[in-house]
C-alpha cells in the first residue's frame, strides 16, 4: 500500500479492471481480427518505443462477428506512469476500426509480464538478442 507521505515514491497497482465483461460466445471474424490487430500496433508504450502487440502485453483478443471486440491487457509494470492511459488508447484505436462496435478493454495483473512475452522483432529493435 502506498504511503500517505507525499514524499513517498511507493506506488500502487491500477486497479484490474473487474467490470468488462468477456463476451459469452467466441466467434472470430477472420476478417475483422487482423484489422483489429494492426490497429492494437499503433498503441506504443511511450517509455519503450515498441507497439504493446510485440511488447506481448494483449494477453487475449476476441473481434465477434458482431463487432464486439474484447482486449484482455497488462502493463510492463504496475507502476506503469501511464497505466491510465494505455487502456483507454487501446479503445480509441480499436473504435476506429471499420466493423468495430464495442470495444471492451480489460486490464489484469495475472499472470504478470515477463521480457519472454517480447516478439522476437522487438527484442531486436530493443538490442536484447
Amino acid at each position: 500500500m502506498a504511503s500517505d507521505d507525499p514524499f513517498s515514491f511507493e506506488t500502487e497497482k491500477p486497479p484490474a479492471t473487474e467490470e468488462v465483461e468477456r463476451p459469452a460466445s467466441v466467434d472470430n471474424d477472420e476478417e475483422l481480427l487482423p484489422r483489429v490487430l494492426e490497429a492494437l500496433k499503433t498503441v506504443r508504450d511511450p517509455e519503450i518505443p515498441v507497439n504493446l502487440v510485440d511488447l506481448g502485453l494483449i494477453y487475449e483478443l476476441i473481434a465477434n462477428k458482431d463487432g464486439i471486440v474484447y482486449i484482455e491487457m497488462t502493463l510492463t509494470a504496475p507502476s506503469c506512469p501511464v497505466a491510465g492511459e494505455l487502456p483507454g488508447q487501446v479503445h480509441d484505436a480499436v473504435a476506429e476500426v471499420e466493423g468495430v462496435n464495442d470495444v471492451r478493454v480489460k486490464l489484469v495483473w495475472e499472470p504478470p509480464w515477463e521480457k519472454d512475452r517480447m516478439s522476437e522483432e522487438a527484442k531486436l529493435e530493443l538490442g536484447m538478442m
